[in-house]
């Protein structure tokens, strides 16, 4: 498993597989967790080449402190991946992919401004900002995402066809504690407590 920090490195990577590779691709920011690992197992199932970037996206944050906050475990996740069969590991700064600030505004009506839109104004046109370039730098056919963040899948094939870009979004199913609490690197930011009562919302939903 190679890891790199630039794009330039991760080009010279990908160049030494040769041409006639499928390329599968896992967008994460990190804090890895089996949900992750389950998107890139089936990558690498499906793919000959797999590519995990690991990246804390600042611009779809709308609070601050929700940044700050994120938790950053590298050096875990590295652990991690290394037993999941992926072949590089992209873990940019933000300067690297932001070198000037990214103004795009996407139009995503209706669909970014419901459910978790309505509360995190901006958040959705971040992940569309991110996502759009890690697709032009990594070059995917496919690219792996959880059912979990249902919106932010659909938000991502509605980029996809605005953008006309040559990837497959594959959904992949959720992966639950034993709680039947959804995995999510967020999970760590509760209290016991928190996640004991956050598990009532999926035994309320089944």
């Amino acid at each position: 498993m190679f890891f790199v920090e630039t794009i330039s490195a991760l080009n010279e990577k990908l160049e030494s597989f040769g041409s006639f590779v499928t390329v599968g691709f896992v967008p994460t920011m990190g804090a890895l967790h089996e949900g992750h690992l389950s998107l890139v197992k089936q990558a690498v199932s499906e793919t000959n080449i797999v590519v995990v970037s690991i990246f804390v996206n600042p611009t779809q944050f709308n609070d601050p402190k929700d940044l700050e906050r994120y938790p950053r475990t590298l050096d875990a996740d590295l652990q991690l991946l290394e037993k999941t069969g992926c072949q590089i590991v992209f873990a940019p700064g933000v300067n690297e992919i932001y070198p000037e600030p990214d103004n795009r505004k996407f139009n995503f009506g209706e669909l970014e401004s419901v459910m978790e839109g309505l509360h995190r104004p901006g958040h959705f046109n971040g992940v569309a900002q991110v996502v759009s370039k890690l697709f032009e730098i990594v070059k995917p056919e496919k690219a792996y995402f959880g059912l979990k963040d249902f919106q932010q899948l659909t938000i991502i094939k509605n980029m996809v066809a605005q953008l006309n870009l040559p990837v497959q979004s594959v959904p992949c199913s959720i992966i639950r504690e034993e709680s039947g609490l959804a995995m999510s690197s967020r999970n760590e930011l509760l209290s016991a407590e928190e996640r004991k009562n956050a598990a009532v919302i999926s035994e309320t939903l089944f």
